[in-house]
């Protein structure tokens, strides 16, 4: 998974085999904690333009812890794979010389920030914020052409797992997108307002809440949370205590990211992550002040903190069926590995991953409409209709 999504570089052991995700993790933690420290929630509030700044900020310096530790963590993990012979054994502690280590861990850390950087270039020149998302977007883009090729390489069965891989696509990518693109309108009613010596009339709109607000950020968050263990018990699976070295085997081969127990604890913490992450972006949007501001009121609810309870209310139930359908979609490649493709290629099943489809689909459909306004913005539309 970790391969797919970083667009092979962790097979290739490459100083960019973390990506940008010690920096998106990093946004995560400090997104957070804003509802949890009041003075954050405030200078985002009062102060918008510097919240942003300050967010910008600390998330970069974040970034660095963040990126040292996964580096320790997926040098461990290789460790772990290779044994004590080949790679491995110049990349660890061994005796009494760290340099190898520090200076393995430094290139990936220098690696990430590499990617960082090019990612703000292309939002700062580019599409506007999604550098980041463009460069995730093209690792996973870039190794289809090999995973097709690796499915293509059984000529007995390569044609029909291939068919039914693409059956399988565009399902779900029709269903993303309908997901994605769900929406619940609630009915406010704004008051007219007086411009000089006229009284305009009352306007009747629309506050449209998502299905889906989280996007695939519970997916992110729940992958990291399940991987900690593994990563913490690889440093005792070589343990002399058999007790110790037992129960470390055990957390590695459950959270290890195979069996039906590491799925069904996927699909709990994706649908968890999802009403977390969900509710803490609806307390930051603060609907019932904003609409009590501008004085609007919805139907049958009174204004103000009634108004945040009714919408909160609404919310949640609307972000059932969004998170059952994550947490459907992240299981997705473990059960057609035990089920339709079993015993086939593990790059024929990730190619319906939920992580790089949601990612794929929404990059696309962002940048597609980002591209669409600045058309429209410099009128080119208009010019060509002429």
């Amino acid at each position: 998974m970790l391969d797919l999504l970083s667009g092979g570089t962790v097979s290739n052991f490459s100083i960019l085999a973390m990506g940008v995700y010690p920096y998106i993790t990093a946004q995560i933690i400090l997104q957070l904690l804003m509802p949890i420290i009041p003075a954050l929630e405030r200078m985002m509030r009062d102060n918008p333009k510097e919240g942003q700044k300050w967010m910008e900020k600390w998330t970069m310096i974040l970034t660095i812890p963040m990126s040292f530790l996964s580096a320790f963590g997926q040098i461990n993990i290789f460790n772990q794979m290779a044994g004590s012979s080949g790679t491995a054994s110049i990349l660890y502690y061994q005796n009494g010389d760290l340099l190898p280590t520090l200076t393995t861990i430094i290139s990936m850390m220098g690696g990430t920030m590499f990617g960082i950087w090019i990612g703000q270039l292309i939002s700062e020149y580019g599409i506007e914020n999604q550098g980041l998302s463009l460069i995730i977007f093209a690792g996973i883009v870039a190794r289809i052409p090999q995973n097709i090729i690796y499915i293509m390489a059984d000529v007995q069965r390569g044609w029909w797992m291939l068919s039914l891989i693409l059956i399988i696509l565009v399902l779900i990518i029709f269903a993303i997108v309908y997901i994605q693109q769900g929406r619940r309108n609630v009915l406010v009613h704004f008051p007219g307002r007086r411009i000089g010596n006229r009284q305009s009339m009352s306007v009747t709109s629309n506050l449209p809440l998502m299905v889906n607000m989280a996007g695939m950020i519970p997916l992110i968050f729940a992958q990291s949370i399940l991987t900690f263990p593994a990563i913490v018990a690889s440093f005792f699976l070589q343990s002399t205590t058999d007790w110790i070295k037992s129960f470390a085997t055990s957390v590695y081969t459950t959270f290890g990211g195979t069996g039906w127990i590491y799925s069904l604890l996927y699909f709990v913490c994706v649908v968890a992550f999802t009403y977390f992450y969900t509710d803490v972006l609806f307390q930051q949007q603060d609907y019932g002040e904003n609409l009590k501001r501008q004085g609007a009121k919805i139907p049958n609810v009174t204004a103000g903190e009634a108004t945040q309870r009714y919408l909160h209310k609404v919310q949640q139930r609307i972000t059932l069926p969004g998170a059952v359908f994550l947490g459907v979609v992240a299981v997705l490649p473990f059960v057609l590995s035990g089920t339709i493709f079993q015993g086939e290629s593990r790059s024929a099943v990730f190619l319906v991953s939920a992580a790089g489809l949601l990612i794929v689909v929404g990059v696309v459909r962002d940048t597609f409409n980002i591209i669409e306004a600045e058309l429209k913005l410099h009128g080119y539309q208009e010019r060509l209709l002429r």
